[in-house]
């Protein structure tokens, strides 16, 4: 009997690696939505909260765009498939 290889195929690890980055894509975005909370306050900086919102509504059509990106190259089967077994 053979022994199991010890890495996976490069396609199903591109794939679980893939899975990961999606799943971390919230937190990145909570992490990205924290940052107006470190700005100086009041209308010292100039744009008041107008910034702020346009850098929230920046962040937030980032995510969605990476999000269908990462997603489109998801394959349906979830595992991906190399002929390596």
């Amino acid at each position: 009997m053979s022994p199991r290889p010890v890495f996976l195929a490069r396609g199903r690890y591109r794939q679980r690696r893939l899975r990961d980055g999606l799943r971390m894509l919230p937190v990145l975005g909570a992490v990205l939505w924290m940052v107006p909370l470190m700005w100086p306050r009041g209308q010292a900086a100039g744009q008041g909260n107008a910034g702020a919102l346009v850098y929230v509504f920046g962040v937030w059509a980032l995510l969605v765009i990476l999000g269908a990106v990462m997603a489109g190259r998801l394959r349906p089967d979830g595992d991906g498939v190399d002929g390596d077994g």
